[in-house]
């Protein structure tokens, strides 16, 4: 399951990086994660494997049972971007959760804001509906809430279970990584991204492993060691925004 192709020129658009691209990819010895903000020690990240990535689309049906999310709204899209030899490429593309988040910086009733383990949230009581986040967004991870969602969610019960309440009409809504997984298992003692429980819903839905999540701040995390040993970018890095969302590119296999 996947959303309507883009044409190589539109997905060059989105993808144009700084930190690396398709041609000329570099192996990083080690990334640098943000700086712990506030009192938090984590740096929470995703990484995306496009090599295994199949565009089934299990990672969108999770993402709206487990948050409640209306069928006519994806949080996390999953985009054909083009082939690798013979094989499709698929571009999946939650919230990126940048350390410079343009939504941040253009609310004006502080509605977007980040966590301090970097977490972008929306604080669904405060937002009046005014759609400026969505625009400054450069990823396309926003949608606005333009009906209220009374009835029955197609992807429960199999999916999940809703863990959030549904947003109000007249709201923007995003990804949100999760949060309340996260939270919820960092206090019983579990890991993100080891543990299930405690894991992005997208990730644990994955059956191939095109997705990997953790923190950067710990060196011998499942995403530090990914992007160690990869060669990975970011969504329009070029513009500054930091992305917490990394993509380790599809690349043709070479027989031995």
């Amino acid at each position: 399951m996947s959303d309507k192709p883009i044409n190589r020129r539109e997905f060059l658009k989105i993808a144009a990086v700084g930190t690396a691209t398709y041609a000329g990819l570099r192996v990083a010895r080690r990334v640098a994660a943000s700086s712990p903000k506030g009192s938090s020690p984590h740096s929470w990240a995703m990484v995306i494997d496009q090599s295994k990535c199949t565009g089934c689309g299990y990672c969108t049906l999770a993402c709206r049972a487990h948050n409640d999310v209306p069928p006519e709204i994806s949080w996390n899209r999953v985009i054909e971007v083009g082939k690798v030899g013979d094989r499709p490429v698929f571009l999946a593309r939650p919230c990126m959760h940048c350390d410079n988040a343009p939504c941040v910086e253009v609310c004006m009733v502080k509605a977007s804001y980040q966590r301090p383990d970097g977490i972008i949230m929306m604080d669904y009581d405060r937002c009046i509906g005014c759609r400026y986040c969505e625009v400054a967004c450069p990823y396309g991870g926003r949608a606005f809430n333009w009906e209220a969602f009374t009835g029955p969610n197609p992807a429960v019960p199999t999916w999940g279970q809703p863990e959030v309440p549904r947003r109000p009409r007249g709201v923007v809504e995003k990804c949100s990584f999760c949060y309340q997984r996260i939270d919820r298992g960092l206090a019983m003692g579990l890991t993100p991204g080891v543990d299930e429980e405690a894991t992005p819903a997208c990730v644990v839905a994955c059956q191939v492993g095109a997705r990997i999540f953790g923190d950067l701040n710990d060196e011998e995390s499942n995403v530090s060691q990914a992007l160690k040993s990869n060669p990975y970018y970011q969504l329009r890095a070029d513009l500054g925004t930091i992305p917490h969302v990394y993509y380790l590119p599809a690349r043709e296999e070479v027989e031995a």
